[in-house]
């Protein structure tokens, strides 16, 4: 329909421009009149009741307005614990200030609201709360062999699949054999922004809510249903996004004390959480595998068993795809795969960037590691010596699949021809150095998304979608697609998202959003183009008349016949011709189900990695990473490569420094800040390489896109486990990987 190719090109972010300066407004930068502060009260014990809660010292503070605690929340729909988000796992959500019961620390309790800020963080500090204690569990290790089998309650959870073949038996016939566990701890998402909520209150009791989300309409959704509200009493608006990670796919508790707050108060109310608070929701749940592999003589795999324990909290069975990523990503007829959870006095576990990928994977590809070594094998060779053509969960296809071209491009790159196999082998200096690879495979899934577009008299178009940006490039990526599609220059586009009053779009995770909602956005677009051919051949002396849609297309701001260019209609004056002050169209996009579910759909990476450790005092630097990867169309180079960018860097993060340390006397996170809870700083950073290999695929969506925001992050701590190892010949398979572990 056009051939503007602005899909394909490495664009800077359009949004650019207000997110330097300033423009661009956070949740919690909103400056209403009248606004006054929330500021949260956390329990500082795990497990127990409140007994006794003294307000009164505080209300009697000049400028404090209420003190919100169980003892005066108006029931609501509070009472309705059927209640779920879009992403809810399976089990009760859990309900702020909903009764005495203690749950977990840090447990909301309390909200004091003030005419400042500073006061209510000061009252809050003085408030009087008096608790009764019980024994907790918040330690993972105790829980071995008492996990349970989770049902399907949570949106994406898939069981693992039955095993296949024989696969106790071919473990025990097997030329090589290893049996290991691989463990990683509790890790919290940390985005910069942290979480806030303003609540404007309008005549009439309306709101305006903004919020840090990663989906507006799924905010909306849950404080409809708990205050009653309709859609047109709680409009929900998040424009701007400071990292989300998976922390904001469900609404966190300052949403709901916020508007509490102002509907209780009939004011416009701001809740922020502290960084401290930040850690008392959602997580990447402490995890426990053991991975058994065993292999022919020739090296094929001849058993492959995997077993994951982690944990939930009391009230919810939170899910995750830990080990079936073990089952479909290389060849292998006898296949076991296991997992089970563990209630703790925790809160709920959260998806965090790629949830259970980033677990699963890591013990997987450090095993196939520990494999080649055993069975004289280069782990490169290894894998291509059981790559998989099929996949053998699904019995199916793949749409595409172009790892073998990323295992190839990456290693040329990066030069892995030059490892001398031998661990302890290679040095520069007094570094050891050590090169390691690995694998990652990710969900290449498309989700129901709507747009509307807009083209005004003056060539304007407007394109709307409730979808979100979290810095992944949404508002350029959506551009660059109205742009192609109606052959518009970019400038006269106008991408607007995060607001509950545009047509309804998914959550912003799973990396999903190109697919979803670029679909929509080409369908209105095409929908429009369609009503400007009809009001164009109503021109006088239209040289478009007779044509039929699939005879024209938009190019530089044109309506022209694909096969005579120079019979043409200038697009703003198809609408200015009309009479008409803009042209609307909308559109829905759903996924082909019929289609696809012939397939399985799954973008794939290589990655290499390079390690230089100082052999007397263990101090670790990766020096090179090289990520190769396969994601069907990329609709941007430069946007894309930031976010693979972004991936590594958390990839190093996860296997050298993230780590949310419990104190399980306290029953309470001690790193609970940025002091203490490492993640990397420029200097940890040297030399990424991103590679796209070319892919083509038209049945995981029109545009042929795969997400690459949590696929480009899978494979780096296991590539990077795997090069320590080379590099000292120490095996380490719990992260982090700290100077103790290498000593």
């Amino acid at each position: 329909m056009s051939n503007t190719n602005y899909i394909g090109k490495a664009l800077s972010r359009v949004d650019g421009p207000a997110k330097v300066t300033g423009a661009a407004k956070y949740a919690a930068e909103f400056n209403v009149p009248g606004l006054v502060y929330g500021y949260v009260v956390s329990s500082p014990v795990a497990k127990g009741k409140i007994t006794k809660i003294d307000a009164a010292e505080v209300l009697a503070l000049p400028g404090v307005l209420q003190v919100f605690s169980h003892e005066n929340v108006p029931m609501l729909a509070l009472l309705d614990r059927s209640y779920k988000d879009d992403v809810a796992p399976g089990g009760s959500p859990f309900r702020p200030l909903h009764d005495a019961e203690i749950k977990f620390s840090q447990q909301p309790v309390a909200l004091v609201v003030a005419d400042t800020f500073e006061l209510a963080r000061y009252a809050a500090s003085v408030l009087k709360i008096e608790y009764e204690t019980v024994a907790h569990e918040t330690d993972l290790e105790t829980k071995r062999g008492e996990g349970f089998e989770p049902g399907t309650g949570k949106t994406g959870f898939v069981p693992p699949p039955p095993p296949r073949g024989n696969p106790d038996k071919e473990f025990e016939n097997a030329v090589h054999r290893i049996d290991q566990e691989y463990v990683h701890g509790t890790q919290h998402h940390n985005p910069m922004e942290m979480f806030g909520t303003t609540a404007e209150y309008l005549d009439g009791g309306k709101l305006n809510v903004y919020d840090k989300t990663q989906g507006a309409l799924n905010s909306q959704r849950y404080i409809r249903q708990i205050f009653g509200l309709s859609k047109d009493d709680a409009r929900v608006i998040s424009k701007y996004t400071g990292g989300g990670f998976g922390s904001g796919l469900r609404p966190q508790y300052q949403l709901f004390m916020a508007v509490l707050a102002a509907l209780e108060l009939k004011k416009s109310v701001r809740v922020s959480l502290t960084r401290q608070q930040m850690f008392s929701f959602g997580h990447r749940p402490h995890t426990l595998q053991t991975v058994k592999l065993g292999t022919n003589a020739d090296g094929s795999l001849a058993a492959l068993h995997h077993h994951a324990l982690h944990e939930t909290s009391r009230f919810e069975d939170y899910t995750e795809n830990v080990v079936n990523w073990s089952g479909m990503l290389y060849q292998c007829d006898n296949v076991k795969l296991g997992y089970q959870l563990a209630k703790l006095d925790v809160y709920t576990p959260q998806d965090m960037r790629a949830p259970g990928a980033a677990t699963g994977l890591f013990a997987l590809e450090v095993a196939m590691d520990e494999m080649a070594y055993a069975a004289g094998l280069d782990p490169l060779e290894f894998r291509l010596r059981n790559y998989a053509d099929r996949d053998q969960n699904l019995d199916k296809p793949f749409s595409s699949k172009k790892l073998r071209e990323c295992y190839h491009e990456g290693a040329a790159k990066f030069g892995w021809e030059e490892r001398n196999p031998a661990p302890r082998s290679m040095r520069q200096g007094n570094m050891l150095v050590g090169y390691g690879m690995a694998t990652g495979v990710w969900d290449a899934s498309q989700q129901k998304a709507g747009a509307k577009v807009s083209l005004s008299a003056d060539g304007k178009l407007t394109v709307q979608s409730a979808t979100n940006e979290i810095g992944t490039g949404t508002y350029t990526i959506m551009t660059q697609v109205a742009a192609e599609y109606l052959g518009l220059p970019l400038e006269a586009v106008d991408f607007q998202l995060g607001d509950t009053d545009f047509p309804a779009a998914p959550v912003q995770g799973g990396s999903w959003t190109a697919a979803s909602v670029g679909t929509a956005v080409k369908n209105a677009c095409e929908a429009l183009g369609e009503k400007l051919l009809k009001l164009a051949q109503q021109m006088e002396g239209s040289p478009l008349k007779d044509a039929k849609f699939e005879d024209v297309e938009f190019v530089n701001g044109q309506l022209r016949l694909r096969l005579d260019p120079g019979q043409a209609v200038v697009v703003r004056d198809i609408v200015q011709a009309s009479g008409e002050t803009k042209v609307e169209a909308d559109a829905t996009a759903m996924p082909n189900l019929i289609k696809q579910k012939q397939y399985s759909l799954h973008a794939h990476n290589a990655v290499f990695v390079e390690v230089q450790i100082d052999e007397e005092l263990g101090t670790l630097h990766v020096t090179r990473v090289v990520n190769a990867v396969a994601a069907g169309r990329i609709m941007n180079p430069k946007t894309a490569r930031s976010q693979v960018l972004g991936s590594v860097v958390w990839g190093l993060s996860m296997a050298l420094m993230e780590e949310t340390v419990m104190d399980h006397q306290f029953g309470r996170y001690v790193n609970h800040n940025y002091a203490e809870y490492h993640i990397p700083v420029c200097a940890d950073i040297h030399d990424i390489d991103v590679l796209f290999v070319e892919e083509e695929d038209d049945i995981v969506n029109p545009l042929g896109v795969k997400g690459i925001g949590e696929v480009g992050m899978l494979g780096v701590a296991a590539a990077i486990t795997n090069a320590v190892y080379h590099a000292t010949g120490k095996r380490i398979r719990e992260l982090p990987i700290m100077i103790d572990k290498l000593l």
